[in-house]
């Protein structure tokens, strides 16, 4: 998917680390900053070491998530606060 001639305008990939080993998530981020030049990547993980080397891109916003109470909130943010992000037109 991330090397395709035709390329979405969003793609979504979920844990895209399953299954690889540890030493490949530097490459794997790599693909995915090369994708994010033609489309628009959202990348959920718990992989620190894929995070980690998506930020080195200047480009990525990275959006934490915790658990508080059984609800999910975003790291930084309050209820009211304008998103961190914007829908693409």
């Amino acid at each position: 998917a991330l090397l395709t001639p035709r390329p979405p305008t969003l793609m979504v990939l979920n844990e895209p680390e399953t299954s690889l080993h540890p030493d490949l998530l530097p490459a794997l981020a790599r693909l995915i900053i090369r994708t994010s030049h033609h489309s628009q990547v959202w990348v959920v993980s718990h992989a620190r070491r894929l995070i980690a080397a998506l930020q080195q891109d200047p480009e990525c916003n990275c959006i934490v998530l915790e658990k508080k109470l059984g609800q999910t909130e975003v790291v930084g943010q309050r209820m009211l606060d304008q998103p961190a992000w914007h829908w693409a037109d």
